[in-house]
């Protein structure tokens, strides 16, 4: 399993977390370890050979943020999983390329 794979594994796994916390409780999550665990595989997703870094200029570091609203906590989480479905997908794309 290559680095690629590996941080498409860990985007995944960060994804279904994020599932099981939002589904525990209405606000009684912070959103803060997503979002920095996201920041963190973003980084290294920069550092994977073979990518475009103008398309990676596209994702920007999540705000390590936590809003005291539930509605906000929601919307935050949101964000954070459009950007996560987004890198996936960015990085299956770029593992088919050819090299």
């Amino acid at each position: 399993m290559n680095s690629n794979e590996i941080i498409v594994h860990m985007l995944r796994q960060l994804l279904k977390e994020m599932e099981v916390v939002s589904s525990q409780g209405a606000g009684y999550y912070t959103c803060v370890p997503f979002a920095r665990r996201f920041n963190k595989l973003l980084e290294q997703s920069r550092l994977l050979p073979g990518t475009d870094n103008t398309l990676l200029e596209t994702f920007e570091s999540m705000s390590e943020f936590d809003p005291k609203d539930p509605s906000d906590k929601s919307n935050v989480l949101l964000g954070i999983r459009v950007e996560i479905s987004q890198l996936i997908t960015y990085l299956e794309c770029l593992d088919r390329s050819p090299s």
